[in-house]
């Protein structure tokens, strides 16, 4: 029998390497690529057309807050179909919590405003996957039928008109949830600071398990290097609330999906519902939690929405679940379940919103723009198409390159020494 490949023995770097040459390849970091040549295009054109920076701080800015809600929604989509399902009503549920929170901030003020459009949120997200789990339905029939009746019931709640919040102090509770920028000086300092602190605890986890402490001592180094150039440089980061929002919810969503058991359970439900279910998992409550959480992000949105533009009228957020999508197909998520990741969807959006700024920067055509999206997606989605095929290919392959191990037969001698 081999012995058993540690992580720190040389045995273990081809894996690694194999690893990393996996992650970096088109099929898998292909949206990642598409991104930095999207933004290389666009600066170099707008440099040579005379026109203002592309990648200007306050352009840089307007980008990240332009795409933040689609993001957020592109985050917990991604997390409905790594679950195996699908969902159309995200735009018609935040409309209806936009309406519902504007409906009632006047009187009810702000938090409880908030709580009951969260709720309304979270209550059509479990009407979905209570309808699509426990009936059988499929869910894209589902979510259509409820994407329809919630945008009924926001043409109900606004009565066919616009509404907004009339009291002042309401208006202002809502501005101060939504507008405004935060500062924070000193990134290298604080970027240091996290730095150090993962580079002590990986020293501390290598010291207790008889490992190297190198990697942790090289991240306290740079930690600290980091922490001792911020006063020379003097970097600061300047966004709006609604990036930070992102930033904290797709940072908490990988996290979860990454490294728990709920997210590689999750996984394994899109994958494989049947093998899961076998295996012990309860593949409903993470299904209908897929779509749970999914209409809690879609009221936490439609509350930003409204806190954004002070209004709702019934066609409010009408067609946003189809960018929504394609900014998880652009990321590689896939609409047949198990494979996804809320990182790439971000970046999936962030590419649909920066092709809509440099089109607006270089005073491209509305006409133009609807084209070039399109055949973005339509290409992307091809791209990861042919490399998943490719993948199951080279499997294949694999699994029948391998040697099939047999019993080996005994010899003259120990069959004669058997028998006596």
């Amino acid at each position: 029998m081999p012995p058993e490949t540690s992580p720190r023995t040389p045995a273990a770097l081809p894996a690694r390497r194999s690893r990393l040459t996996a992650a970096l390849r088109p099929g898998n970091a292909g949206v990642v690529y598409a991104f930095v040549l999207i933004v290389a295009v666009l600066t170099l054109l707008s440099a040579q057309l005379g026109r203002p920076s592309y990648l200007s701080p306050t352009n840089i800015v307007n980008i990240l807050d332009q795409s933040s809600l689609v993001a957020i929604l592109a985050v917990f989509t991604t997390v409905v179909l790594i679950s195996g399902n699908f969902d159309l009503s995200v735009a018609s549920v935040s409309a209806f919590s936009a309406a519902t929170v504007l409906s009632l901030v006047s009187t009810l003020g702000l938090p409880m405003a908030m709580a009951i459009a969260l709720g309304a949120g979270l209550l059509c997200g479990a009407v979905n996957g209570l309808i699509v789990q426990r009936v059988g339905i499929n869910a894209f029939i589902v979510t259509l039928g409820t994407m329809t009746a919630v945008r009924g019931l926001v043409l109900i709640l606004t009565d066919g008109r616009t509404i907004t919040a009339e009291d002042p102090d309401a208006q202002r509770a809502l501005i101060a949830l939504q507008a405004g920028y935060w500062t924070v000086p000193h990134v290298l300092a604080v970027a240091g600071a996290v730095v150090l602190v993962v580079g002590a605890v990986l020293a501390l986890l290598a010291r207790r398990s008889g490992g190297s402490p190198l990697r942790g001592g090289v991240a306290v180094a740079a930690g600290a290097a980091l922490i001792a150039l911020s006063p020379i440089l003097g970097f600061e980061l300047r966004l709006s609330k609604p990036t930070y929002y992102l930033l904290v919810i797709v940072t908490i969503t990988w996290a979860v999906l990454r490294y728990t058991v709920i997210g590689r359970r999750l996984y394994a439900v899109g994958s494989n519902a049947e093998a899961a279910r076998l295996s012990g998992i309860n593949v409903d409550r993470y299904k209908i939690g897929a779509f749970v959480l999914n209409g809690l992000g879609s009221g936490f949105v439609g509350v930003l929405f409204a806190a954004k533009l002070l209004a709702i009228n019934p066609t409010g957020l009408q067609g946003t679940e189809l960018t929504v999508l394609a900014a998880a197909i652009l990321g590689g998520t896939s609409l047949f379940g198990g494979l996804g990741s809320v990182l790439k969807s971000v970046v999936g959006a962030l590419i649909l919103f920066t092709l809509d700024n440099g089109f607006n920067v270089l005073n491209l055509g509305a006409n133009y723009q609807g084209l070039i999206v399109g055949t973005v997606v339509i290409v992307a989605a091809a791209i990861y198409t042919i490399a998943g095929r490719q993948r199951q290919v080279r499997r294949v392959r694999e699994s029948q390159a391998k040697p099939v191990e047999t019993t080996p037969k005994p010899s003259e001698p120990e069959r004669q020494g058997a028998l006596r």
